[in-house]
């Protein structure tokens, strides 16, 4: 199991994007590969008012991975902290991770042909900081929690909720 998780509060985001826009300074990422992004929920209404939610998307890091799983040269692998990453001296760009991977995760890079993938910014976590998309976010909606902080936190979110509604 992953000893991390990505959590994002969706009352407080604003669709402001720094998530996406530091991912992809931070990977050096061109044009079209995103390995996160917000996709806009709604309008639906709360009480009379319509209201849009975004729910920010990055790969899930599995349990049990298929992208790993498909993978014929090993180029994507899990650690023991169960980030999946992509090594990109192994990969040969055949995509067979990205038609694997249900939650499209893996993406193509045009400059490298290659495949890249969100890796939680394993470089930065190592180093002890937080992922590039945590750090910028402009309402501190996004978490990188453990596992066991994970469920706390929720449970914490839940009962604030609870006690608005009240």
């Amino acid at each position: 199991m992953s000893q991390y998780y990505l959590i994002q509060d969706a009352q407080r985001c604003i669709n402001c994007r720094a998530c996406e826009i530091a991912c992809k300074s931070n990977k050096k990422l061109p044009e079209g590969p995103k390995l996160c992004e917000i996709v806009e929920v709604g309008p639906r209404f709360v009480g009379r008012l319509p209201r849009a939610f975004y729910k920010f998307m990055s790969c899930y890091h599995c349990e049990r991975p298929w992208c790993v799983e498909v993978c014929p040269t090993g180029a994507i692998q899990k650690r023991h902290d169960g980030i999946v990453f992509v090594d990109e001296e192994l990969c040969v760009g055949c995509k067979a991770c990205m038609n694997a991977c249900p939650w499209g995760a893996p993406q193509w890079n045009p400059e490298t042909r290659k495949v890249v993938k969100c890796d939680y910014c394993m470089d930065r976590i190592d180093q002890g900081l937080k992922p590039a998309c945590v750090t910028v976010c402009t309402t501190k909606c996004l978490y990188l929690v453990t596992t066991r902080d994970a469920s706390r936190i929720q449970r914490e979110k839940a009962a604030k909720q609870m006690a608005v509604f009240e």
